[in-house]
């Protein structure tokens, strides 16, 4: 099947280490996976966070069926991902955000949709008067950094059957890799919802919030985790095939 698909379909991967593919390499081999199941073959148009700006997004993202944000660190480009995020949002481009872009989804979301334009991640922007992304109570103190995140298999519960998140996996209990300190601030929860932020995943006792979406777009969806490491060859990950079925929708739709 993989060595015979019939159709194919671009994803923009937007990241910060993209001169080295390699950096990205369980991303990109689960986007193949996902276009096995899909009868395709993805084309992964690597595009650099740091050189898009709100002045070229529209002419950096002709031609893509579907945009990815990555997981990284650091503040470098950190900007041309949410421009690229609200980029998916605004003009309905299948979106899948994976660890730090699941928190530039959501800072995206608190500046352009809630109205708090200095909304950032503390550890971006320590100054902000809206951390919509804030350290973990647990990683408080934490000076030894080593092995000390959020790191390894953790359960999430799907909040509802009527989530995408719910359709992708078929089931209400799954459970993903982490590898992270930071989280969506649970003082900003409530804010997000009330504008329209679907908080679809969330740890068994309800306190971390692990995957959000939005209902009114084709396909919307972001993990704190890191599903690109269960994927296989074949046994795709859900949300990658779903995310590049999706993006093969907008192609024929365009």
């Amino acid at each position: 099947r993989a060595k015979n698909v019939h159709g194919t379909v671009t994803i923009a991967l937007v990241g910060k280490y993209v001169e080295l593919h390699d950096s990205y390499l369980s991303v990109a081999e689960a986007l193949k996976h996902g276009g096995i199941e899909n009868d395709a073959q993805v084309r992964i148009h690597w595009l650099d966070s740091e050189r898009i700006t709100p002045e070229n997004v529209e002419e950096t993202f002709q031609g893509i069926d579907g945009i990815l944000v990555p997981g990284g660190f650091g503040d470098r480009g950190i900007e041309g991902k949410i421009s690229a995020v609200r980029y998916a949002r605004e003009h309905k481009v299948p979106f899948l955000g994976i660890c730090l872009g699941m928190q530039m989804a959501v800072v995206e979301y608190a500046r352009h949709v809630c109205g708090w334009a200095d909304a950032h991640s503390s550890e971006l922007d320590p100054a902000t008067a809206h951390p919509v992304i804030d350290l973990m109570p647990d990683q408080r103190g934490v000076t030894a950094k080593g092995g000390t995140m959020r790191l390894g298999s953790y359960p999430c519960r799907v909040t509802s059957r009527e989530t995408r998140t719910y359709q992708a996996y078929g089931c209400g209990q799954i459970a993903e890799r982490h590898r992270h300190r930071y989280e969506v601030n649970n003082d900003f929860r409530k804010a997000l919802t009330e504008n329209g932020m679907v908080l679809s995943g969330v740890s068994p006792d309800g306190r971390i919030v692990e995957m959000v979406e939005l209902s009114d777009h084709p396909f919307y969806i972001a993990t704190q985790a890191h599903p690109e490491f269960k994927s296989r060859p074949n046994r795709p990950h859900p949300l990658f095939r779903d995310f590049v079925g999706a993006a093969i929708k907008h192609q024929e739709q365009v």
